[in-house]
């Protein structure tokens, strides 16, 4: 019998949800892979939820032991974080590879201050930042993903406590445990490269990839790219198996 197919399973950012990976979801599918796209807890169609980092971490391990077979696992930002920390727990989760986008931070100190006095200043105006939202996916990306960021609702209501929970995340040791192919991807232009240099040192054997003239939502700005970077990973795992 031939090998089952590697099945994906993606996790979205913080803010967003699962509708951020359509041109993902597309490619995959043209591809033969099955492909899960969850919605974290507090986002999406979960929007109601109170997020929790347990209750987080509990919803990739669900959807990662709900396929039969290999699994790649891809996030990005505070998924990419998360999947970070699921994959290089004790024991090792059922992953067979990782891809990271736009995660290569560790979210703590006056960085991770910063952002929440951010994410605060927008949550104060009238609209809770969402016109402003709107008209930076309008200049940064492509007409094709440009409703993929905001077509499952934005949780603005989740977004301080996401971002203080991910500071209980121990980032540098699941970085050092990860054992699978993987693979962290950021935009040149990306605010979450700030510890890339520490990744690379704790991570020797993960492939770290930057794409030019890009920014943070590497994912949607590159779809074409980062599509790319998904076969070059499911290619690995399927010569390995």
């Amino acid at each position: 019998m031939p090998a089952p197919a590697v099945s994906v399973v993606l996790v979205h950012g913080i803010r967003t949800s699962a509708t951020m990976w359509r041109a993902q979801v597309e490619f995959l599918t043209r591809r033969g892979n099955p492909a899960m796209a969850v919605d974290l807890p507090g986002h999406g169609t979960r929007m109601v939820e109170e997020f929790t980092l347990e209750a987080a971490l509990r919803t990739i391990d669900d959807a990662v032991r709900s396929v039969d077979g290999p699994v790649l696992l891809v996030g990005h930002s505070m998924g990419g974080l998360l999947s970070t920390a699921y994959v290089g727990a004790e024991p090792a989760p059922p992953v067979a590879g990782f891809i990271g986008a736009s995660c290569t931070a560790l979210p703590r100190g006056a960085g991770l201050t910063a952002y929440r006095v951010l994410a605060g200043a927008l949550n104060a105006m009238p609209d809770r930042g969402l016109w402003l939202s709107r008209r930076v996916l309008d200049i940064t990306l492509p007409p094709e993903t440009r409703e993929d960021f905001g077509s499952g609702g934005y949780a603005m209501a989740a977004q301080d406590v996401a971002l203080r929970s991910l500071a209980a995340l121990e980032l540098e040791s699941a970085v050092h445990r990860i054992a699978i192919p993987t693979w962290f991807v950021n935009g040149q232009f990306d605010q979450l490269r700030t510890h890339e240099a520490l990744y690379r040192r704790l991570a020797p054997r993960a492939e770290f990839l930057v794409v030019p003239r890009t920014t943070h939502l590497v994912t949607a700005m590159r779809p074409r790219v980062f599509n790319a970077v998904l076969e070059l990973a499911l290619a690995t795992l399927e010569t390995a198996s």
